[in-house]
Protein backbone atom coordinates (compact mmCIF):
# COMPACT_ATOMS: atom_id res chain seq x y z
CA UNK A 1 0.00 0.00 0.00
CA UNK A 2 2.96 2.34 0.63
CA UNK A 3 6.00 3.15 -1.50
CA UNK A 4 8.77 4.48 0.75
CA UNK A 5 12.45 5.06 0.05
CA UNK A 6 15.26 6.15 2.32
CA UNK A 7 17.74 8.80 1.34
CA UNK A 8 21.13 9.81 2.68
CA UNK A 9 20.23 13.46 2.16
CA UNK A 10 19.32 15.75 5.02
CA UNK A 11 15.63 16.41 5.58
CA UNK A 12 15.83 19.95 4.14
CA UNK A 13 17.82 18.88 1.07
CA UNK A 14 15.44 15.97 0.41
CA UNK A 15 12.42 18.28 0.70
CA UNK A 16 13.97 20.78 -1.72
CA UNK A 17 14.95 18.06 -4.17
CA UNK A 18 11.46 16.55 -3.99
CA UNK A 19 9.89 19.88 -4.86
CA UNK A 20 12.16 20.16 -7.92
CA UNK A 21 11.54 16.53 -8.97
CA UNK A 22 7.77 17.05 -8.81
CA UNK A 23 7.98 20.03 -11.15
CA UNK A 24 10.40 18.28 -13.54
CA UNK A 25 7.94 15.38 -13.92
CA UNK A 26 4.96 17.45 -15.08
CA UNK A 27 3.27 17.68 -11.69
CA UNK A 28 2.64 20.85 -9.77
CA UNK A 29 3.14 21.47 -6.07
CA UNK A 30 -0.15 22.83 -4.79
CA UNK A 31 0.83 23.14 -1.14
CA UNK A 32 3.39 21.95 1.37
CA UNK A 33 2.18 21.13 4.89
CA UNK A 34 4.94 21.28 7.50
CA UNK A 35 3.29 18.92 9.99
CA UNK A 36 6.25 18.88 12.36
CA UNK A 37 6.26 22.64 12.69
CA UNK A 38 2.47 22.78 12.99
CA UNK A 39 2.40 20.26 15.82
CA UNK A 40 5.23 21.98 17.68
CA UNK A 41 3.52 25.37 17.26
CA UNK A 42 0.50 23.90 19.06
CA UNK A 43 2.65 22.93 22.03
CA UNK A 44 2.86 19.26 21.10
CA UNK A 45 6.20 17.59 21.64
CA UNK A 46 7.07 16.09 18.27
CA UNK A 47 10.70 15.20 17.61
CA UNK A 48 10.44 14.12 13.97
CA UNK A 49 10.26 16.27 10.83
CA UNK A 50 7.44 15.82 8.33
CA UNK A 51 6.46 17.77 5.24
CA UNK A 52 3.53 16.63 3.12
CA UNK A 53 3.51 17.82 -0.48
CA UNK A 54 0.16 18.05 -2.22
CA UNK A 55 0.98 17.40 -5.87
CA UNK A 56 -1.14 17.21 -8.98
CA UNK A 57 -0.94 16.40 -12.66
CA UNK A 58 -3.96 18.39 -13.92
CA UNK A 59 -4.66 16.16 -16.91
CA UNK A 60 -4.64 12.98 -14.82
CA UNK A 61 -6.78 14.58 -12.11
CA UNK A 62 -9.29 15.63 -14.75
CA UNK A 63 -9.33 12.10 -16.21
CA UNK A 64 -9.94 10.57 -12.78
CA UNK A 65 -12.82 12.91 -11.95
CA UNK A 66 -14.38 12.41 -15.39
CA UNK A 67 -14.69 8.70 -14.54
CA UNK A 68 -15.73 9.03 -10.90
CA UNK A 69 -16.34 12.50 -9.50
CA UNK A 70 -16.34 11.17 -5.92
CA UNK A 71 -12.59 10.65 -6.23
CA UNK A 72 -12.06 14.40 -5.92
CA UNK A 73 -11.86 13.55 -2.21
CA UNK A 74 -8.72 11.47 -2.86
CA UNK A 75 -7.01 14.23 -4.82
CA UNK A 76 -4.45 15.69 -4.99
CA UNK A 77 -1.75 13.08 -4.56
CA UNK A 78 0.41 13.43 -1.48
CA UNK A 79 4.13 12.73 -1.16
CA UNK A 80 5.79 13.01 2.24
CA UNK A 81 9.34 13.68 3.33
CA UNK A 82 9.83 12.70 6.95
CA UNK A 83 12.30 11.51 9.52
CA UNK A 84 11.96 8.29 11.46
CA UNK A 85 14.53 6.90 13.85
CA UNK A 86 17.22 9.22 12.50
CA UNK A 87 16.58 8.34 8.84
CA UNK A 88 15.10 10.55 6.12
CA UNK A 89 12.34 8.90 4.09
CA UNK A 90 10.21 9.88 1.13
CA UNK A 91 6.95 8.08 0.40
CA UNK A 92 3.38 8.01 -0.79
CA UNK A 93 0.33 5.76 -0.81
CA UNK A 94 0.26 3.79 -4.06
CA UNK A 95 -2.38 5.25 -6.42
CA UNK A 96 -3.33 1.89 -7.95
CA UNK A 97 -4.17 0.36 -4.58
CA UNK A 98 -5.84 3.49 -3.23
CA UNK A 99 -8.07 4.09 -6.25
CA UNK A 100 -9.04 0.42 -6.56
CA UNK A 101 -10.17 0.52 -2.92
CA UNK A 102 -12.29 3.62 -3.57
CA UNK A 103 -13.88 2.88 -6.95
CA UNK A 104 -14.74 -0.10 -9.11
CA UNK A 105 -14.29 1.86 -12.38
CA UNK A 106 -11.90 -0.32 -14.46
CA UNK A 107 -10.48 2.57 -16.53
CA UNK A 108 -9.08 4.10 -13.33
CA UNK A 109 -6.51 1.33 -13.09
CA UNK A 110 -4.68 2.53 -16.20
CA UNK A 111 -4.69 6.15 -15.06
CA UNK A 112 -3.46 5.10 -11.62
CA UNK A 113 -0.66 3.03 -13.19
CA UNK A 114 0.51 6.06 -15.19
CA UNK A 115 0.41 8.29 -12.11
CA UNK A 116 2.25 5.69 -10.05
CA UNK A 117 4.99 5.37 -12.69
CA UNK A 118 5.45 9.14 -12.55
CA UNK A 119 5.56 9.12 -8.75
CA UNK A 120 8.18 6.36 -8.73
CA UNK A 121 10.31 8.52 -11.04
CA UNK A 122 9.75 11.56 -8.81
CA UNK A 123 11.01 9.60 -5.79
CA UNK A 124 14.04 8.30 -7.70
CA UNK A 125 14.86 11.83 -8.85
CA UNK A 126 14.51 13.20 -5.31
CA UNK A 127 16.33 10.37 -3.60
Amino acid sequence: MYHIVETNKTFDVAAGDLEQAVKQNNFGVLYIHDLGMTLRSKGIEFKEECKVFEVCNPLQASNVMALDMRLNMALPCRISVYTEDGKVKIGYIKPVEMLSALSSEPALTEIAKEVEASMIKILRDAQ
